[in-house]
């Protein structure tokens, strides 16, 4: 197992952000009219639950901050899921990348769900 020395090295964190840019590319051919809202709306949530994430990682040596951090990473993650669902019903995405999205933040709730159960663990030693 490799050694994690900041947040870029943790698979759910690489995970988020594969993900939030995937969304920036995805959002690139949203409407204009919905510059101010949806767009803006999904890619600040898909960016926050990287920003939530690394500055979690630099409080886990108190465990309930490092876990408080974890639970906005996951409001933001399941946040963009609401976007996504938005974005099916107004078409400006396919059912397919719909799916494909709700799967990938699936699996990162799913993870921070893991860390935030375990926050002890990833204390400072």
């Amino acid at each position: 197992m490799a050694k994690i020395r900041d947040h870029r090295d943790l698979r759910v964190f690489q995970s988020a952000r594969d993900a939030a840019m995937q969304i920036y590319e995805i959002s690139r051919g949203f409407p204009r009219d919905e510059e101010r809202a949806l767009t803006s709306q999904i890619r600040r949530s898909s960016r926050a639950v990287c920003a939530n994430l690394a500055e979690g990682f630099q409080r886990r040596g108190y465990p309930a901050s490092f876990a408080a951090k974890l639970v906005d990473a996951a409001a933001e993650a399941d946040e963009t899921r609401v976007w996504i669902d938005f974005a099916l019903r107004c078409g400006f995405v396919t059912a397919q990348v719909a799916e494909e999205l709700e799967q990938r933040y699936d699996r990162i709730l799913g993870a921070l769900v893991l860390m935030k159960a375990n926050a002890k663990a990833w204390g400072i030693r």
